[in-house]
């Protein structure tokens, strides 16, 4: 592990839920995290349903690029969250595995992605919580908050 947690988000698509959650993680942990965001099946676009949701709180995935997933990716991270990719996803030993089951917003409107796009906020605050917890401090105790959780409340 680095001096810094990291985490790799997966979707089918990479289009729409693991951008969101990557472009969540990035606001508010900044740099203190590493996030890496791609799909089994990536998409030629972002979902423009899920960028205009995020752009409503302050958040461009506008430049983002769908991509496929790949061992390396896997391998470095330190937790690798699963959005509805099923056994597409990678499983590696060592390498912390969450699912969270989440609606696809391929092919919703703008009104269906605003939940999608709430409860992601609310599980990336969780993890990053978790993150702070497990992160040791450069005194070599654990403690809470020592990551720079900037936006976070």
């Amino acid at each position: 592990m680095s001096d810094r947690p990291s985490v790799l988000f997966l979707c089918v698509h990479n289009a729409g839920r693991s951008q969101m959650a990557a472009g969540w993680l990035r606001h508010l942990a900044g740099d203190d995290i590493g996030v890496w965001s791609a799909g089994s099946e990536p998409a030629d676009q972002i979902n423009p349903a899920a960028a205009a949701a995020m752009g409503e709180v302050g958040i461009d995935i506008t430049r983002n690029r769908p991509r496929r997933w790949t061992d390396d990716m896997a391998r470095a991270a330190d937790v690798v969250v699963t959005m509805g990719c099923g056994d597409e996803c990678p499983v590696y030993p060592g390498v912390r595995r969450l699912d969270w089951p989440l609606p696809d917003p391929a092919g919703q409107g703008i009104d269906a992605v605003r939940p999608i796009r709430d409860e992601i906020e609310q599980k990336v605050r969780a993890l990053i919580a978790e993150l702070a917890e497990e992160q040791p401090r450069p005194s070599g105790g654990r403690t809470s908050g020592w990551l720079n959780v900037s936006g976070a409340e």
